[in-house]
């Protein structure tokens, strides 16, 4: 066989080639030339021979994995930690430089089980970039409605607390833009009651208006003229915001039609968190076993044993954490459309666990689920839930 390693950097890679006669290191740009200048390395050696490792290092190593697999190149790509680890335990010395890593990526090949990385493209590659910009987009959402709260914690500190609702409903978001001092707040009339309440669909009752109106009045609020500008400049990034959230989960539900997955067949996981889970882990028939998995996503635990002692201490974290917080946010949602899910999250709890650590026990399940359903490619049933 031959174990090649590449190194992937922004400017330039480093590959390391091992034959059973020969070894050889050379290094190719990031551009159309270095690529073709692989090629030509590649080309006297046989396709089926070829046992091809790339470190998983973002995005500077996309378009080399388009180009290897659009010539009919299978590769693996490998966790950077695991390549390190094995490089510590080969010696002691350190010593960290491009060329070294691509000739310990090759080394590393011959120790592992091979499993040539099914690219489909297009589809998990987009849907993962999809699902990522997703999650940044809801992040700086997130800060701006951070900055609203406290501006409204200053010159109306009653409605936050009033409202009751996570983030800034499109109802509150039209109370705050239009009417953004409590003095206005507390002159609204019935014709803008008629236009919260058809924005609401009759979430937002009349006692609620009437109330609302009242604490404006009674506020101990102080109308600075700063923070309402802070307050409509944060709206404003809001409503772009929602908009471009809106338009990248359109992007998202087009995807999934086209990326077919048994994941949204399980009653509680929605299009968007089952395209997360997909996009994440890619092609699952990679991972042998749901334990794979589950350190994949850093859900394993970490283990300390010393003699006759052995204990089990806090989850490792690696990995996706969208992955994981996701995984563990839809466990919740599954256990209440799942009788047998919520059956185990009160044995936890019985057991005498906390409602988190219940939680991950319950998306460890999950995971153990989707292994299933996605190796075997059937449908989520209830009935055979164990």
């Amino acid at each position: 066989m031959i174990y090649i390693g590449i190194d992937i950097s922004k400017y330039k890679h480093d590959c390391f080639i091992a034959t059973e006669t020969v070894d050889y290191q050379f290094s190719f740009e990031n551009s159309q030339s270095g690529f073709k200048e692989l090629l030509d390395y590649f080309k006297p050696h046989p396709k089926q021979e070829m046992i091809i490792g790339l470190e998983a290092t973002g995005h500077y190593g996309e378009n080399l994995k388009s180009f290897l697999t659009f010539h009919g190149y299978k590769f693996m790509e490998i966790n950077p930690f695991l390549v390190k680890k094995f490089g510590e335990a080969q010696s002691l010395r350190k010593t960290k430089t491009d060329k070294k890593d691509a000739q310990m990526i090759s080394t590393y090949m011959r120790s592992v089980d091979y499993k040539a990385y099914h690219h489909q493209s297009y589809h998990i590659s987009a849907l993962k970039s999809f699902t990522r910009l997703r999650f940044k987009l809801i992040s700086i959402r997130t800060k701006h409605y951070n900055m609203m709260t406290k501006v409204l914690d200053v010159i109306f500190p009653e409605y936050k607390p009033f409202m009751h609702e996570q983030g800034y409903s499109e109802t509150s978001l039209y109370i705050i833009k239009h009417f953004c001092s409590p003095e206005r707040i507390a002159k609204l009339n019935d014709e803008h009651y008629d236009k919260l309440r058809r924005l609401s669909m009759g979430k937002f009752t009349y006692p609620m208006f009437v109330k609302l109106k009242h604490l404006a009045k009674s506020t101990i609020g102080v109308t600075q003229d700063h923070q309402l500008f802070k307050l409509k400049t944060s709206i404003s990034y809001v409503e772009m915001l929602n908009h471009d959230i809106e338009k990248t989960e359109q992007q998202i539900i087009s995807l999934m039609k086209k990326y077919p997955t048994r994941i949204e067949t399980i009653k509680g996981v929605g299009l968007i968190s089952a395209a997360i889970i997909a996009s994440e882990y890619g092609d699952v028939s990679l991972f042998s076993n749901p334990a794979e998995m589950l350190s994949y996503a850093g859900l394993d635990s970490t283990i300390k044993e010393s003699g006759t002692m052995s204990s089990t201490g806090k989850l490792v974290k690696r990995g996706s954490k969208l992955l994981r917080t996701t995984l563990i946010q839809v466990s919740t949602t599954v256990m209440i459309y799942n009788p047998v899910f919520y059956a185990y999250y009160d044995k936890k709890k019985q057991e005498g666990k906390h409602h988190r650590v219940a939680q991950v026990h319950l998306a460890k399940k999950l995971v153990r689920v989707i292994h299933h359903l996605e190796k075997h490619q059937i449908n989520f049933d209830p009935k055979l839930l164990k």
